[in-house]
């Protein structure tokens, strides 16, 4: 009661005619964020759901949460692997979270910073949509990114991936995918290799992703076993190593009716498809490599990027999971074709969505013929 005792008593300040004034929205953002708002709808509601964009965007977080642990943990135990050293548990979560807090803080230190800036440029509510792409982009970043290019790709996913549009709920691809791709296009020393994979790991410790082995030309026997690959104990993205975390948040977004499991079933069925057609390494290798699975789960069915009618979806989801196999296998010079499979096709999915519903009312036309 005492803190919203002293909300309400400031909140003239913010208010129009107060001293701070220019600084409503993010007062705002911040109440909102501690209460529920006390707005309300001034004409007929056209939706009435127990389910809000805070509710939305808060659970993705929960699930998230288990690659965040997971993830957390192998950071550790890659770093002490390499270096031949057996620590407790703690410790090795402890180096983890060293190394990792870190991001969050200039995730969100530079992404909020830009959101409520545009936010009182247009005398708008703060956007609610980057705690969710602020928790996800540390995920799909290699552990020892510098921390100033991971300023530079956020401030870049933000402003060109989701303000120039009119931000969240308006942007075209996915704002943290971009934030990969940005890094990944301008210093692709520090997004491919094997010296980014494991923090501060031992000179003649190979820290290859089993991607990178096979594109180094490796084969499956020289990749860690598919074990390992599910549970996550090999190098990798900070979030995408462990397939069973990934299973967890990815069924919880499903019982929730977050996630699309329509985009979801046919991204499977376009890679297992490609793959039988055009590679030689079995297709559940395929699916328990590299962001796969993550991208599948979390990124592709972002509702706002993905496609919107049900037949869309379909479409949307085995495309998705050809291209990234197709361009695994045909592309000498990108191993994993995740990411720009789903920024493909995020530019592409208002386009499926315009041709079924086009289908659908050249047929109810032929109908009444």
């Amino acid at each position: 009661m005492g803190l919203r005792n002293y909300i309400d008593k400031i909140k003239p300040n913010f208010e129009d005619g107060g001293k701070f004034a220019r600084f409503h929205s993010t007062f705002e953002a911040f109440e909102t964020f501690l209460y529920t708002p006390d707005t309300v709808t001034t004409s007929g509601a056209h939706i009435r759901d127990a389910v809000d964009m805070k509710r939305c965007l808060i659970s993705v977080v929960f699930a998230l949460i288990p690659c965040f642990l997971f993830g957390t943990w192998n950071i550790g135990y890659q770093h002490f692997l390499s270096l031949g050293e057996d620590v407790t548990f703690w410790q090795t979560v402890s180096y983890g979270l060293i190394k990792i807090i870190p991001l969050y803080i200039v995730s969100y230190i530079v992404g909020l910073t830009i959101e409520f800036l545009f936010a009182e440029i247009r005398h708008e509510a703060v956007n609610e949509g980057y705690f969710v792409t602020g928790f996800l982009i540390p995920l799909i970043m290699p552990v020892d990114v510098p921390l100033w290019m991971l300023a530079l790709a956020v401030a870049f996913a933000v402003i060109i991936g989701k303000e120039v549009f009119g931000g969240s709920g308006m942007n075209v691809v996915n704002p943290a995918l971009l934030a990969r791709a940005f890094l990944f296009f301008s210093y692709p020393s520090k997004m491919t290799g094997d010296s980014v994979w494991i923090a501060e790991k031992a000179d003649a410790y190979s820290g290859a992703t089993p991607l990178g082995t096979l594109f180094n030309g490796g084969t499956v026997h020289d990749i860690p076993s598919l074990t390992d690959m599910f549970i996550g104990t090999i190098p990798g993205s900070i979030g995408e190593t462990s397939k069973i975390a990934i299973l967890i948040g990815g069924i919880f977004l499903i019982i929730t009716g977050i996630a699309s499991l329509r985009i979801i079933i046919a991204t499977f069925i376009g890679a297992i498809s490609m793959s039988l057609l055009i590679s030689d390494i079995p297709f559940h290798y395929h699916l328990l490599m590299g962001g796969f699975m993550f991208g599948t789960f979390f990124m592709a069915t972002d509702p706002v990027t993905a496609a919107q009618t049900n037949i869309g979806k379909c479409i949307y989801g085995f495309l998705i999971g050809a291209i990234a196999i197709l361009i695994r296998v045909a592309n000498p010079g990108y191993p994993e074709g995740m990411m720009l499979a789903i920024l493909l096709l995020n530019v592409f999915a208002p386009l499926i969505d315009w041709c079924v519903v086009e289908c659908n009312i050249y047929k109810r036309k032929k109908r009444w013929k």
